[in-house]
């Protein structure tokens, strides 16, 4: 295997790299040494590409995350360019955003936790579906969440007659 991996240039001689099929099955993936070498898995059949499906599940969390994170801090510091906030919407923001805010860390918590969960399966060899119920819970949750604030602020338009 380290002849092949040489041979396709990926690593140089001072690389030190962990070969995944190496590692007994009773010893956490993440924490076989070094620590901080890359995984090497055997690429057999579609491995490669339910390691980069992995990956990219992996990034739309991230970007989910960093999106909930703007949008609390846009709630949070109220901004509207017209005129003054309302009454409503200072007594709304801070909690709203706060909301908002621990939403993306729950994301980003949950897109960490998964990733880290399929590399271990892939790692056992075994068959996995992404999707849990952590994620249609999170994902239903954060869906509510954008349509509450969606009517929030529609019904707030209303009332004050902002355009």
């Amino acid at each position: 295997m380290a002849a092949i991996l040489h041979s396709y240039g990926t690593f140089d001689s001072r690389t030190k790299y962990v070969l995944v099929e190496d590692i007994a099955s009773d010893v956490n993936l993440f924490l076989a040494r070094p620590l901080i070498g890359p995984l090497v898995f055997e690429n057999n059949a579609s491995d490669a590409r339910d390691h980069c499906a992995n990956e990219r599940n992996f990034l739309s969390w991230l970007r989910l995350s960093s999106y909930l994170a703007i949008v609390s801090v846009a709630i949070m510091t109220s901004f509207d360019f017209n005129s003054q906030p309302t009454r409503l919407e200072r007594a709304v923001a801070f909690p709203l955003g706060l909301t908002f805010w621990a939403l993306a860390l729950l994301c980003l918590v949950c897109g960490v936790g998964n990733y880290l969960q399929t590399i271990a399966m892939y790692s056992r060899k075994v068959p996995l579906v992404q999707s849990g119920w952590r994620t249609q819970l999170l994902g239903g949750f954060v869906c509510a969440s954008v349509i509450a604030c969606c009517v929030l602020f529609l019904v707030n338009n209303a009332i004050y007659g902002k355009n």
